[in-house]
């Protein structure tokens, strides 16, 4: 009998688990077999064939990842982009119309901006702080709605509660990357979202080395989703799939550090006179902080910045730094720093970044599990040598 456990550390630790454990083992082994003995399905989606994300190690991540937001299905993919691209053509096709976040992730908005087409599939932008302003943008061929929980990389918090309520008015589906707040700071489905996604390699695996992606919601429609995949092929390889089962277990203890350790360095840049202005909605200047209080139960390890300087400064602050490492992505127990017109929207025109408020001297920071001291004291160093 399958157990449940009420309290999020518990079930990072135990739902979903085997049960017998097989054969005694306390950690999930590495099934590294592309193919299994058939057993009478029926289905060509339920056959047992790795390429169709049924495997062993498949089958417990979905389980705990369901269980983690609430949600009643869940469904692992080879990388973010996977489960994104992948949800998105599943969930419209030629002819249907999306309306999406203005500000997203690079490799979103490149997809929406120069594939879309291809597919037949039209857009439109909103901004997400105007609920408003959305029935303008409104066609009839709308099918879905599309935020993040916070912006990459300007950390915005869209009206979620009232994305939710929009969608339902007009039967939308809901759609919400949730890569930078891990279900630990929130959890979608209990808010009404139709669907989830995150990019694995960033806080749910926690130790950048792998890459994987997942989608969790509505079990119509992760069933959906799950078809499209096996066609299109974007499934996780058994190894990074135990890695990801792996670094799930300790999903409360990082991101709850790194969201007080990014608190006290957001806190400590908006203090400094090198700093024009940081982008963190756990601070009280932040636009939405009320809320993301109301909203999460802990505003992220990330944040964005910049200096008084502009471009120049931040590169010179990037060379000055130690402890973060010079590096795109984020989620993970050492803190990186980037610039994002660099690494995660180089793909973007500079117009579009200029547009989107994404300078060339905006600083990206994924907040480590390093001693926060040292981080902040770090940081005072590299500001002062400017």
């Amino acid at each position: 009998m399958a157990k449940h456990f009420k309290r999020i550390e518990t079930a990072l630790i135990h739902e979903g688990e085997p049960e017998p454990r097989i054969n005694g083992a306390v950690s999930m082994p590495i099934f590294q077999s592309s193919t299994f003995e058939y057993t009478g399905e029926s289905s060509y989606h339920e056959v047992r064939y790795l390429r169709l994300n049924n495997s062993p190690n498949h089958i417990v991540l979905h389980k705990k990842l369901a269980a983690l937001e609430g949600a009643e299905s869940a469904l692992v993919t080879a990388s973010g982009m996977a489960a994104i691209t992948t949800t998105l053509l599943t969930l419209l096709a030629s002819g249907d119309h999306l309306l999406a976040q203005n500000c997203l992730y690079g490799g979103t908005h490149d997809f929406l901006t120069k594939d879309f087409a291809s597919f037949g599939i039209a857009y439109d932008f909103i901004d997400a702080y105007d609920p408003a302003s959305w029935e303008s943008k409104l066609q009839p061929n709308t099918r879905a709605l599309y935020v993040e929980t916070m912006t990459n990389p300007l950390l915005e918090v869209a009206d979620l509660k009232a994305v939710v309520e929009f969608a339902e008015k007009h039967d939308l589906v809901t759609m919400i990357d949730n890569t930078f707040a891990s279900p630990i700071n929130f959890r979608p489905a209990e808010w009404g979202f139709d669907i989830s996604m995150h990019s694995c390699t960033k806080y749910l695996n926690g130790h950048t080395d792998i890459v994987a992606g997942a989608v969790i919601g509505r079990a119509d429609l992760i069933e959906k989703i799950k078809h499209k995949l096996d066609h299109l092929g974007g499934t996780l390889d058994p190894h990074a799939a135990f890695l990801l089962h792996r670094g799930m277990k300790t999903l409360a203890l990082r991101v709850r550090y790194q969201n007080e350790s990014a608190l006290r360095i957001a806190q400590f840049l908006e203090r400094h006179p090198a700093v024009s202005r940081v982008n963190y909605p756990g601070l009280e200047s932040h636009p939405a902080h009320t809320r993301a209080r109301e909203l999460f139960d802990g505003f992220s390890g990330m944040l964005s910045f910049e200096l008084k300087g502009g471009a120049d400064a931040s590169q010179n602050l990037i060379r000055n730094v130690r402890l973060p490492i010079v590096a795109p992505s984020l989620g993970g127990v050492e803190t990186l720093i980037t610039r994002p017109s660099t690494t995660s929207h180089a793909g973007l025109s500079a117009e579009d970044r200029e547009r989107l408020g994404i300078s060339d001297g905006l600083i990206r920071l994924s907040v480590g599990i390093e001693a926060t001291e040292d981080i902040i004291e770090d940081f005072e160093q590299a500001l002062d040598a400017l």
